[in-house]
């Protein structure tokens, strides 16, 4: 094996993006759009071109999205032009939008043509209106009916995933038969891990999986070895459920039937794959009180737009918190080890209460909270809280005698530890279930709002205690 075969694929990429990079800093003076209608290429240039050609779609993605926008364009502007709708297809919706707005009406046309009827769906709603029914004009009437099929669901519904591409035979045939289409056909859809059989009128009958199709005797009939019960999907289910079902039952593809039974289309493990990226990605943002994708080199005034909101919420909990303080301004000038205790009890109580919503988050996207269960499930969490605040509060009030010599200290300490992760636990369920109650999503500037909680409580218990107790 040679040494750029041993190289793990992220550290592949990771050279290829070094050596794009390197060439885009020889780069100076020539505008942007100049660059692709030179008489005559500088020799970087032509390089970045070689390499650019090179590539795998999806690494040309990854590069486009890891650099800054002027030298994003540059990049885009020396992509083998028969690579350009796969790349879009490819890259995050941020990243896209900037190199759709770099593209004129017949860039986009030539990238969009060659392109299968889920893929343009997948890619229409980024595009001017004009240009997309350009687009549909150009299609023949069976890729319209089906651009137009997978445009009337919901982007993240089975109907907007599913793909066309499929080998369909019937099951009054022998395996021979069979392997003598397969072998005229040259090329398979990829992740064909099955076939499906369909009678005369395209109700699906069961599928075929390769590897019958490969072991049992060639003179067998279809009929004889098909799986006549297999895992099936309609159009206007949801995308996640039927990701987790992919997890759960090992599928590499699935068939997708109408209400009558009829194959429409049929789900593969790469989308599957990329809707559950997609989940995590929203996910990780919601938590964050981020309102929609970031392009990680968008303008400061387009980051600011988009995080500002939270921020200012965060501001307000911050402006609550500081006056739970001020109210006990007294108690904390009789005894100054308060200032420097209480944060110890509400990043603990914010630590904790992060770490409940994650978990109740998780348990609601694989459908494991129901209303049959809550009244356990929070209870199950209150009694993890109750022993970390009794562990965890016991380890610090031990530390704050050996500070402060003062054992009063060290019980009010494990108390308000114990108190704040209780609150912690009961919001970190609450705050999820009652978010949902309201058709949001449940990770929806949750961390924000367990943080402020737990910050203000925290604050409110440990110096209400300190107050009652010690003073």
């Amino acid at each position: 094996m040679s040494e750029a075969e041993a190289k793990k694929p992220q550290d592949r990429i990771q050279e290829h993006l070094a050596q794009v990079h390197a060439l885009l800093q020889r780069h100076r003076d020539m505008p942007i759009k100049a660059l692709s209608k030179a008489a005559a290429l500088p020799d970087y240039l032509v390089e970045l071109q070689e390499k650019l050609q090179e590539l795998h779609p999806a690494d040309i993605a990854y590069i486009l999205e890891a650099l800054p926008l002027d030298e994003r364009l540059i990049v885009w502007q020396f992509v083998d032009v028969e690579d350009d709708g796969e790349i879009l297809l490819e890259v995050s919706d941020a990243v896209r939008e900037t190199l759709i707005a770099d593209m004129d009406d017949q860039e986009i046309l030539a990238a969009a043509k060659d392109l299968d009827a889920d893929e343009l769906a997948d890619l229409a709603p980024e595009l001017p209106q004009d240009v997309v029914l350009e687009l549909m004009e150009s299609l023949d009437v069976q890729q319209r009916e089906r651009v137009r099929s997978a445009l009337s669901y919901d982007e993240n519904q089975v109907g907007a995933l599913m793909d066309f591409e499929m080998v369909t035979i019937r099951d009054d045939i022998s395996l021979e038969v069979v392997m003598r289409y397969l072998r005229r056909l040259k090329e398979l859809p990829d992740q064909t891990d099955k076939l499906f059989v369909v009678d005369h009128d395209g109700v699906l009958k069961g599928v075929l999986p390769i590897d019958r199709l490969l072991l049992n005797d060639p003179e067998k009939h279809v009929i004889e070895v098909l799986d006549d019960e297999p895992i099936t999907f309609h159009p206007d289910e949801d995308g996640y459920d039927t990701a987790q079902a992919f997890e759960r039952y090992d599928l590499v593809s699935a068939p997708v039937v109408d209400r009558q039974g009829k194959l429409v289309g049929r789900l593969t493990i790469d989308e599957m794959v990329d809707l559950i990226r997609e989940e995590i990605d929203s996910e990780a943002l919601n938590r964050a009180g981020l309102r929609e994708e970031e392009d990680i080199f968008a303008s400061v005034w387009r980051s600011v737009r988009n995080r500002w909101a939270w921020l200012a919420i965060n501001l307000v909990t911050a402006f609550i918190a500081s006056r739970v303080i001020d109210g006990f301004e007294d108690s904390i000038e009789k005894l100054a080890a308060l200032a420097a205790l209480m944060p110890i009890v509400a990043g603990v109580g914010g630590n904790s209460g992060n770490q409940t919503i994650t978990m109740i988050v998780r348990a609601m996207a694989l459908d494991q909270v129901t209303t049959g269960n809550t009244s356990r499930l929070l209870r199950k969490e209150l009694g993890v809280s109750l022993v970390n605040g009794l562990v965890w509060g016991t380890v610090v009030g031990f530390c704050a005698y050996l500070l402060y010599g003062n054992w009063d200290l060290g019980v009010v300490m494990v108390a308000a530890m114990t108190l704040n992760l209780l609150l912690a636990a009961f919001m970190g369920v609450i705050i999820p279930m009652t978010l949902v109650r309201f058709g949001k999503d449940p990770a929806k500037g949750s961390s924000v709002m367990i943080t402020a909680i737990t910050d203000s409580g925290g604050f409110f218990i440990f110096l209400g205690l300190a107050t009652i107790f010690l003073l």
